[in-house]
């Protein structure tokens, strides 16, 4: 039964957001498939730009983060309160940018703001490398339901492959529009599950109340409803909270599917709207972190420990298999719909921003073939990524948030500080990176201890920019007078 209500309420969305993209297939080729005509409203927007934030790195990350860790988990209200404030100044912005110049992709802004096509090419590279990490995330979740719904025994291998391969097969279906009509669904359906999930939760963990359940964990794990939680050498302090939150409102608006989807929008009063509204989504996050401490008091141990499958597992242990397969089928959409997205938007950037000025008279059919077959490429990536790895969703996630900052700088300081010069940001990308990925970088994070090392890398790259600047402008304008008539 729980099989197949997994399976059969997969398929209806599917096929009910095939349908609902269909109607606008003719419609604009390219623009149409990748930001959705530029006409979401505000309720069709409000659902598609959640579906990007509310996913399994929410509901099966955060929860499973409670269960291993608590108080850290709390993390996730932090960061959505803060990333809606920076959104309500920010998406106007770049929607503006994007309506004025018609851009389909983030590294079409950076190409044309500041006037450096081979800037807009190294902008999409390291935004699809930190696409990559994020469809990581919804590939390691969805293939997660697949092995505990399906098969216990199929390879981790076996179950990346068909998670990418379903992913891929709706997101070519029909484009942007599509994935709206997914994200509706299955926001709604989440929001109602889980809150279904936790009226119950206390009477199958031998608790009283929901507030009994917070009583008893802490009780029987002394310490976990305050940094750092039950492990005290993790690291996760009051400091990491304060900066691994800025670095996540700080980096989820520069994300280029963010981007692109702020594009779709119809006019600036649906992003401000939705900026407005969006905290509202942080609310769910008392019930998931709630589900993730009646785990730990049931007991619950998911297999090989893993956290990303402690709801699962939970949900699996306590309740009747109708509940398991609404469960699972809603934890597949949580997957399938932003992946979906996550590889059109590194499709389009591959295809426009990396092909495209190789190519310069490439027709918008060759586009949308290249950028659909360079999807299968991201995907086989990420397959490989997900293969043997074995941490939480919110590490992962983490990760790809400090990936991504390194494009934060010249994003909000296109809109704050003209005089940005594009050599003096491509420097601060170099130093960004240089911080997270070199070795020799430990010595500059000793002078930072337990703050998140995105931010750090962040702040690193931000001074390179403003100090770099001036210093190439003064170079350029020296350049342009010496040059002859």
């Amino acid at each position: 039964m729980a099989l197949g209500i997994t399976i059969l309420l997969v398929v209806l969305t599917i096929a009910g957001s095939v349908l609902y993209g269909s109607r606008n297939r003719g419609l604009g080729g390219v623009t149409e498939w990748a930001v959705g005509g530029r006409r979401m409203g505000t309720l069709i927007f409000w659902f598609l730009n959640a579906g990007e934030i509310y996913t399994t790195f929410a509901v099966l990350g955060i929860s499973g983060y409670a269960w291993a860790y608590g108080a850290p988990a709390y993390l996730a209200f932090l960061s959505v309160s803060l990333t809606a404030a920076v959104g309500y100044w920010l998406t106007p912005h770049i929607w503006q940018a994007g309506k004025k110049g018609g851009f389909i992709t983030q590294a079409d802004f950076f190409a044309h703001h500041y006037q450096a096509r081979w800037l807009g090419v190294i902008v999409g590279l390291a935004g699809i490398a930190a696409l990559i990490v994020y469809v990581q995330i919804q590939i390691t979740a969805l293939a997660l339901v697949l092995r505990l719904s399906v098969d216990a025994d199929i390879s981790n291998a076996a179950s990346a492959i068909a998670a990418a391969a379903l992913m891929l097969l709706f997101v070519m279906s029909a484009g942007l529009r599509s994935a709206a009509f997914a994200a509706a669904v299955k926001d709604i359906l989440m929001v109602v599950i889980v809150v279904a999930l936790c009226v119950t939760v206390a009477s199958h963990v031998g608790a009283s109340s929901i507030g009994d359940i917070f009583i008893r964990v802490q009780d029987a794990y002394p310490g976990i409803g305050s940094l750092p939680g039950r492990d005290a050498d993790s690291g996760l302090s009051t400091v990491w909270m304060m900066t691994a939150g800025i670095n996540v409102a700080l980096g989820t608006y520069v994300f280029p599917h963010m981007f692109q989807l702020t594009y779709s929008a119809s006019d600036t009063w649906a992003v401000r709207r939705n900026a407005v509204f969006q905290p509202l989504y942080s609310l769910s996050y008392f019930f998931i972190i709630l589900l993730g401490f009646g785990a730990l008091l049931a007991g619950t141990m998911p297999p090989g420990g893993d956290p990303n499958a402690v709801l699962l597992s939970f949900v699996a242990d306590r309740y009747p298999a109708w509940a398991i397969g609404l469960f699972a089928g809603t934890a597949c959409l949580l997957a399938l719909v932003p992946g979906s997205v996550l590889l059109l938007t590194a499709g389009s950037i591959f295809a426009r921003n990396v092909v495209r000025p190789v190519v310069p008279d490439l027709s918008d059919r060759s586009e949308l073939l290249i950028s659909r077959a360079s999807m299968v490429g991201c995907a086989a990536v990420a397959v490989y990524l997900t293969i043997g790895a074995n941490q939480s969703l919110v590490d992962i996630g983490l990760s790809a948030y400090a990936s991504i900052g390194m494009l934060a700088p010249g994003v909000f300081l296109a809109f704050l500080w003209r005089k940005t010069n594009a050599f003096a940001v491509l420097g601060g990308i170099a130093t960004g990176y240089a911080v997270l990925l070199l070795p020799a970088a430990s010595a500059v994070l000793v002078w930072f201890p337990e703050w998140e090392k995105g931010l750090v890398a962040m702040a690193g790259n931000a001074v390179v920019v403003l100090v770099l600047s001036p210093l190439f402008n003064a170079l350029q304008r020296k350049s342009n007078v010496q040059a002859p008539a």
